[in-house]
């Protein structure tokens, strides 16, 4: 804040041919009624010094005392404990019986409406676009003479543009009906919800016709942008979903498409990956403050590990006694799924746990106004997609996938050629169970982790792998984006449940026709 503080009256005083702080315009600032100290805001903004700039600051901050006199108020600006004459920069002893300067939410609104115009005039680009996000609905022309010395003092294209419909805005009330038609033809090449609203309150109150005309083209060319923002956005939600259900049907497709398990606790073992970030962030909060940005690194690998450990203790005390019969490794591991729910709540507590986000995957860019595409919907995409390109190759081009594969094609003859059947089906169910681990990682930077975590996504991760195709990674890539991106686009025609019934309706029908899934598993049996 302080470092802030320091830019920005740096930038008022190079930018600006300031005046000095009158004890009047001080009084004036901090006591009487809302409608005068506002106009008394406007009056000092105009051409601020540095002690009109620590006033507002100050105000805006609550650290301001006055005390009322017969003829004058006396103000006292608070810092470190000691009042100081914001006119003259003297410091001075505060009585007891000095009041507090109470703000209204009128004029904090106008506080931090003012500090934004001066935020404008900072060197800092960060600090310049943080004010115009304050001041991206402004009407008020009294901040107009601030935001054009702005304008004429921007090189930053992408702000200079935002300035321009900022003072666009402004005019657009103007009582220059010039100034109103030019005003409202630019505010046509914005992509800015906020800018139809001002449009759209303009036109109730327009009397000229030709401005009115003007302004109803502006309107037609935003709405007509913000329908395409709405559809971008809807294609990056769909996106976003389908890499969720991507990493979450991956571990799927080794467990039920290649060894005929239903593994009902899938789900739990994701959880028991988003469990181990939440641990590994709380030890990085304990032993490595310093390195906390780089905690969820190390809790990929972790996240990973312990859910492939617990899977292969799952196959070899559960599972392997029960392949080939599909409808009882279903019971089993639905057993098995309850039990580590509540081996979660007895652990973690029944309550949802929080995991935050590196400062690297907070935010998000910006494109067309309206619509943002967060940090880290665009990291868990990148993720998805690293994570099937590693799974595509371990598949098929190592020794690990061959035997995978041999074995789930012909187990006796993959046996008799020497393979260790046992163990690869340990290998191959841990390796499953430990993507899921991945896709508990990764769901815990965009959702609440809890022991329940994994019941909002097991049966749409089987409709992702039954739909694909069952042991194909193509028709798993295919069937998760296109479910993702389907789902995303009826959600905003029908609603979020009428969207999930249609996707359901929709597999039903499909697999009808098709009962193969998208790929068909290739071979020359019947079945196949």
């Amino acid at each position: 804040m302080l470092t802030r503080f320091l830019l920005l009256l740096a930038a008022v005083l190079t930018s600006l041919q300031a005046h000095a702080l009158e004890p009047a315009l001080a009084q004036a600032l901090a006591a009487g009624d809302t409608d005068a100290r506002i106009e008394a805001l406007a009056k000092a903004t105009a051409n601020p010094d540095d002690k009109t700039v620590a006033l507002i600051q100050a105000l805006a901050d609550d650290a301001v005392k006055i005390k009322a006199g017969d003829k004058s108020v006396q103000v006292w600006l608070l810092r470190d404990g000691k009042g100081i004459d914001p006119a003259t920069g003297t410091e001075s002893a505060v009585p007891d019986d000095a009041e507090d300067v109470i703000n209204n939410n009128r004029m904090r609104a106008e506080l931090d409406a003012a500090l934004a115009g001066l935020k404008l005039l900072s060197p800092d680009e960060k600090l310049r676009r943080e004010a115009l996000k304050t001041l991206e609905a402004e009407t008020d022309e009294a901040r107009l003479p601030l935001i054009e010395k702005a304008l004429a003092g921007e090189s930053v294209a992408s702000l200079k543009e935002q300035l321009t419909l900022v003072r666009a805005r402004i005019l657009l009330g103007s009582s220059d009906r010039a100034k109103r038609l030019e005003a409202a033809r630019l505010l046509g090449d914005s992509h800015n919800a906020n800018t139809k609203t001002v449009l759209v309150e303009r036109l109730k109150d327009e009397t000229d016709p030709e401005v009115k005309g003007v302004i109803q083209v502006s309107l037609q060319k935003i709405e007509a942008s913000l329908v395409w923002s709405d559809r971008l956005g809807a294609l990056f939600s769909g996106i976003s979903l389908g890499s969720i259900l991507l990493l979450v049907a991956l571990g799927l497709a080794i467990t039920y498409g290649l060894m005929g398990v239903i593994n009902m606790a899938h789900g739990e073992l994701m959880m028991i990956g988003a469990y181990a970030t939440y641990v590994v962030q709380g030890l990085f909060q304990k032993y490595l403050p310093g390195a906390f940005d780089w905690y969820l690194l190390a809790a990929v690998p972790v996240s990973f590990a312990a859910s492939a450990l617990m899977g292969a203790v799952l196959e070899r005390s559960v599972l392997r006694f029960l392949y080939g019969r599909p409808l009882e490794t279903l019971l089993a591991t639905w057993g098995i799924s309850l039990m580590l729910m509540q081996l979660v709540r007895s652990v973690f507590g029944a309550q949802n746990v929080g995991v935050e986000n590196p400062s690297w995957m907070s935010g998000g860019v910006v494109l067309m106004g309206n619509l943002q595409l967060p940090w880290n919907r665009i990291i868990i995409i990148a993720f998805a997609a690293a994570v099937l390109l590693a799974m595509a190759f371990l598949i098929g081009k190592t020794r690990l996938g061959l035997f995978v594969r041999g074995v789930t094609q012909n187990r006796p003859i993959a046996s008799c050629m020497g393979v260790n059947t046992a163990r690869i089906d340990t290998y191959a169910f841990a390796l499953g169970s430990g993507i899921a681990g991945l896709a508990g990682c990764a769901l815990s930077q965009v959702g609440n982790v809890g022991p329940d975590l994994g019941q909002g996504y097991i049966v749409d991760s089987f409709m992702v792998v039954v739909l694909g195709g069952v042991g194909q990674l193509a028709g798993t890539v295919y069937a998760a984006l296109g479910l993702g991106i389907l789902n995303k686009f009826l959600e905003g025609i029908a609603g979020a449940v009428l969207a999930k019934i249609a996707v359901l309706v929709f597999i039903i029908v499909f697999i009808q026709k098709r009962p193969q899934g998208i790929f068909a598993m290739k071979g020359r049996s019947a079945e196949a």
